[in-house]
């Protein structure tokens, strides 16, 4: 899809952005600091332990840690059914945990892959793969059944593991151990992770291709059985925070991935615009409380919505949610990827009983009929239906009639609930909740119909809480149809750049 020439879109002034919105900051009530029980791959347990007591410092809480293989750890998570962060390093494991419903929120970490490890100065003359089978080489692996390097070197041996398997001199639980064992020369070799490596003074690594395709991301998952799901998230954040505990992984040699900007208690800026309020807000208080945050939403039309972010790029929202597609185009360089969420129909909602007897659009055009429109430069409802009636060629009778203008639909519902107007263009969303007082007639035209995409800022320095925003939203698809919209957030994502704008919508 392709939206251009939005020439009047972006022209608002920004006295009526800061005018008429709806700006709500929602704050998490959870202020507890319990002690948290952490699931962690044995691999991990130097930095976290780290980061664990930089959180401590900090009066943040306090960390009790198990630790082990990521396989063996998840057995464990299973069984137990309590605690509340489990640190995995793989996806597999991840994904295992999510099939059998024990995670919810997933943080990224790091990267990492297998290698084969040597003592310094390769006194065995290790290069390849191949030369592990040589018989002159003891050969440590820690067990495919409990720990994802061990795993991933089955995998990478494919055919010849059982042939393998018969010069394999010490297999351990953990990566650890058998790095441990190499560094006291009780093996010539080890194959371990490449982040472990720099855990030991006396190792050096020997990539080779078969392992080194095979990447791993450890990432940090909140457990379903958490008690305070706020806390976790917290410190979870703490370990992927570039200030904190990526900085910590960094150190200590591993492939960290950035992390959100560190925040105890962080503030997520999100412009919206005004139909979605009507499924979102008490989506976003759960959120908030869930995740131990503030959001502060702003609400308006989204032409006033995209002149304020144009006007003020220094201080972007971390996430956009418009009412349409068509009000992308003009932040597409600061949202270059959306999600298709929900749609919702655009019609005419008139007094219960349609005493005027209004059916279609075109009865919009009768002598004294008042009628109520959305500003076409301040909302997407309004620019749509300034398309749909020049369209039509009907704009010069129904602009006759037209008695207000305004830049959220739910203005020109009040105003017919307080009898001020005869009919009103609005979403089918907005009419649902007055169906005991309006009559609802959705107007005939290909273009009555809007398709709310929600946008990540591409400078958000908190990506990550949106991205888990986004994903809360799409777990939550029921409270979007209750609101009366229809379902599209099982599409996949489109680059803001490809959309395109039907015909009806250009200026002419």
């Amino acid at each position: 899809m392709k939206y251009t020439g939005l020439k009047a879109l972006v022209l608002v002034a920004i006295g009526i952005a800061c005018g008429c919105g709806v700006v709500a900051t929602l704050s998490s009530s959870q202020t507890s600091q319990p002690q948290l029980i952490v699931y962690c791959a044995v691999g991990l347990k130097n930095p976290c332990e780290q980061a664990a007591n930089e959180f401590k410092r900090q009066h943040l809480g306090e960390i009790s840690f198990q630790f082990g293989g990521t396989a063996t750890l998840l057995s464990q998570v299973r069984v137990a059914d309590s605690g509340d962060l489990y640190v995995a390093a793989d996806q597999d494991a991840l994904d295992d945990a999510r099939m059998h419903g024990v995670i919810r929120e997933v943080i990224p970490l790091l990267t990492q892959h297998p290698v084969v490890a040597v003592r310094t100065g390769n006194p065995k003359k290790i290069h390849t793969l191949e030369d592990l089978f040589r018989t002159d080489i003891k050969v440590a692996i820690s067990n495919p059944e409990t720990a994802t390097v061990g795993k991933r070197t089955r995998t990478a041996l494919g055919a010849r593991w059982e042939q393998f398997s018969k010069h394999i001199a010490v297999m351990k639980p953990t990566v650890a151990e058998i790095a441990s064992d190499l560094s006291l020369g009780a093996v010539d070799a080890a194959i371990i992770w490449n982040s472990t490596v720099h855990q030991f003074n006396n190792l050096e690594a020997i990539d080779v291709p078969e392992l080194a395709e095979k990447e791993d991301v450890a990432s940090v998952a909140v457990l379903t059985a958490s008690k305070n799901p706020a806390a976790a998230l917290r410190f979870a954040r703490f370990l992927a925070a570039p200030e904190h505990g990526n900085r910590i992984f960094r150190e200590l040699g591993f492939n960290a991935l950035k992390g959100d900007v560190w925040s105890a208690e962080p503030t997520m800026i999100l412009y919206s615009g005004g139909v979605n309020r009507l499924a979102i807000e008490t989506l976003l208080m759960r959120f908030a409380a869930r995740e131990g945050i503030k959001i502060t939403t702003v609400f308006n039309g989204c032409g006033v919505l995209c002149a304020s972010m144009k006007a003020k790029s220094s201080s972007l929202p971390d996430a956009y949610y418009a009412c349409d597609l068509c009000f992308i185009p003009p932040v597409a360089e600061q949202f270059p990827e959306v999600t298709l969420l929900t749609e919702a129909n655009i019609g005419i909602v008139v007094k219960k009983g349609n005493p005027r007897g209004i059916t279609a659009i075109k009865d919009l055009t009768q002598p004294g009929l008042r009628v109520g429109l959305c500003n076409a430069e301040q909302s997407t409802l309004g620019y749509m239906t300034t398309g749909i009636i020049r369209d039509m060629k009907l704009q010069d009778e129904i602009r006759k009639n037209v008695v207000v203008e305004v830049p959220t639909a739910d203005f020109l519902i009040n105003q017919m609930r307080a009898g001020g107007l005869d009919a009103a263009i609005v979403y089918s969303v907005n009419a649902v909740p007055q169906k005991e007082h309006l009559d609802y007639i959705r107007i005939d035209h290909k273009g009555a119909l809007a398709i709310q995409p929600f946008s990540i800022g591409v400078h958000s320095p908190r990506r990550q809480l949106a991205e888990r925003l986004l994903s809360f939203l799409k777990e939550n698809r029921s409270e979007f149809e209750k609101a009366g919209f229809t379902w599209r957030g099982d599409d996949k994502p489109i680059k803001s750049a490809d959309i395109q704008i039907p015909e009806w919508l250009k200026s002419k």
